[in-house]
């Protein structure tokens, strides 16, 4: 089947942003801009909306169709932390196919055995059952001994380790960051340094072993430029972060909002305008939803008892827009940040609208307004700290491999 999308907003991460047609054919993008329409193909005419690379979420503590489709995710990353743990290759290839028709899912392996932080997991052979990449999961790798082995174990099977950087000793048992906030709250709090002696330790190893790194999530100024430094160093390291450590401070967990209860948790002003920085100076490689829906028997409870995660697939897009129209950074950029990097981590030849590539495709009226209304998302759950927030940017269609997700 050839579908030719006409009259659209082409933004690619690699060609910029151009106006335009694009054909697939099948399951692949087969040209670009001007071309002869194939007699048999269907047209559809977006009347100047915007065309995209369908955006790759990774880091997702669930598989959630529904949030994905309504966010414009083609593709996530899972995160090992699921029941059972994704540590065996059985588990994996399940895990695998969980997603279709409408959802591609790339495990990620643990890299310990049942994710306890003590026997190495089985990379290679889970590698070659679909594991794209291996992660610590939630916590810190607390063995640096353990950690070196992951790293030169990880390097020689050609894989990315996918880290959680916040050091146990110091944040073990604390529901936010030390500050005003947690203070006044009477909440348990670790330094914001936690971060930055996990990623230290972590960068040294990934320089000695010549390993490749990605720190799911990097939230203070003082880890950004240990990623900075490294990156100049050429270490092979990358790092991410969600929407809400780019627009929330820990004021945001003011009056007890369990639904702010985030890990790592939200870091003080100066750390989220450090984040910002860190997104337009290229330091930061990969903006990620960090989906992980929390019924309200998990977050209505007191603070220091709620779980930590937020709900965030189908919000990702729109939030990430602001960042677009606040002048941060162009929206080719943006889709660099959502698609062609993560596509470019996990080892996928995706992410970009290059001929070829696979037809993972949104299509979204950038300009759109609405209101994220906890009570009415698609998700398993609407545990979102952004309820009735105003933005804009709305998902129009979804295309995963050629084909409409309904």
């Amino acid at each position: 089947m050839k579908t030719a999308f006409l009259n659209a907003q082409l933004v690619c991460p690699i060609a910029g942003v151009t106006n335009g047609n694009l054909l697939v054919n099948g399951e692949i993008i087969a040209a670009i801009g001007d071309f002869e329409i194939p007699a048999d193909a269907q047209r559809i005419d977006l009347a100047g909306k915007t065309l995209a690379p369908a955006l790759i979420d990774l880091g997702v503590f669930a598989v959630d169709k529904a949030a994905c489709r309504a966010g414009g995710i083609a593709r996530v990353g899972l995160m090992p932390d699921q029941s059972p743990v994704l540590d065996d290759p059985g588990i994996i290839r399940r895990a695998a196919l969980s997603g279709k028709p409408a959802l591609w899912v790339h495990p990620l392996a643990a890299a310990t055995r049942g994710l306890e932080g003590q026997d190495l997991g089985e990379m290679a052979i889970n590698a070659s059952a679909g594991a794209r990449a291996v992660a610590t999961g939630r916590g810190w790798l607390a063995s640096s001994g353990t950690m070196r082995k992951l790293l030169a174990y990880a390097r020689d099977c050609g894989l990315v380790v996918v880290v959680h950087a916040e050091d146990g000793g110091l944040a073990q048992g604390t529901v936010a960051t030390e500050g005003e906030t947690a203070t006044r709250h009477g909440l348990p709090a670790a330094p914001a340094i936690a971060e930055a002696l996990a990623v230290a330790r972590d960068l040294i190893l990934a320089e000695e072993t010549g390993a490749r790194v990605h720190f799911r999530q990097v939230t203070t100024a003082a880890a950004f430029d240990l990623v900075r430094a490294a990156k100049r160093r050429g270490v092979g390291v990358t790092c991410g972060i969600t929407p809400a450590h780019l627009l929330l401070s820990d004021i945001a967990i003011s009056d007890f909002r369990t639904f702010a209860r985030l890990s790592p948790p939200l870091r003080d002003e100066s750390d989220r305008q450090a984040a910002l920085a860190a997104v337009k100076d290229g330091t930061i490689d990969v903006i990620a939803s960090g989906h992980d829906p929390r019924g309200p028997e998990a977050k209505r409870l007191p603070f220091t008892d709620a779980e930590p995660g937020m709900s965030g697939a189908e919000t990702l897009l729109a939030l990430s827009l602001g960042l677009v129209r606040d002048g941060l950074i162009p929206i080719e950029r943006l889709f660099a940040l959502l698609a062609a990097n993560p596509a470019k981590i996990l080892g996928l030849k995706t992410g970009t609208l290059a001929a070829g590539s696979p037809a993972d495709l949104v299509v979204l009226d950038a300009g759109a307004p609405w209101q994220i209304e906890a009570e009415n998302m698609v998700a398993r759950a609407g545990n979102t700290p952004f309820d009735r927030l105003p933005v804009q940017g709305k998902v129009l269609r979804l295309y995963k491999g050629g084909s409409p997700v309904d």
